[in-house]
């Protein structure tokens, strides 16, 4: 597909990390929105970042899912690139959004989703930190406990990939 291979962030740390050195203040960060498709599991590519906003490419494999939770010091939104996915909110709220179609959550807001259907589910998610000096990529269950994003708590599978790339790859004639 390209030259290099996306640099997936396996834990919440690595995820942290990477963006931190994607950091250019002052200059404009250009980036690529591309992934190699779970066939099983998630994965998380970040792509650009400043000390208060984020952008990472989400994507997870059919029918694949994370658990009720919220980012008490993040607001974020999700636009879906490919597939659809099902929103949930903490008292049986449900909404569907599909190909081009996004979900802004302000901090504080409890939700979940699953990828509906056979197609990969792939979202560009934004995050803002909303507090300075608070952990912006924190994430807490319904009860307020915390809840690491890679736990089998928030439904954490292996992951495996498939030979499929997002976007499909322009085979020229």
């Amino acid at each position: 597909m390209s030259e290099t291979q996306p640099t997936y962030a396996k834990t919440p740390k690595e995820m942290e990390a990477t963006l931190a050195s994607q950091i250019r203040q002052g200059q404009p960060t250009f980036f690529q929105m591309q992934a190699q498709l779970p066939s099983q599991g998630r994965t998380d590519t970040p792509l650009a970042a400043t000390d208060a906003m984020w952008v990472v490419l989400k994507t997870y494999a059919a029918c694949g899912e994370n658990e009720l939770h919220a980012h008490p010091h993040e607001d974020h939104t999700f636009v879906v690139l490919q597939g659809s996915a099902l929103f949930h909110g903490p008292n049986g709220e449900e909404r569907t959004i599909g190909l081009h179609e996004g979900v802004l959550l302000p901090r504080g807001t409890f939700y979940w989703f699953r990828a509906l259907g056979e197609e990969p589910l792939v979202m560009v998610r934004i995050g803002s930190a909303t507090a300075q000096g608070a952990d912006r990529f924190a994430r807490v269950s319904i009860d307020g406990r915390p809840m690491e994003g890679n736990s089998v708590e928030n439904k954490e599978v292996e992951l495996k990939l498939s030979d499929r790339w997002f976007p499909e790859p322009v085979h020229r004639a």
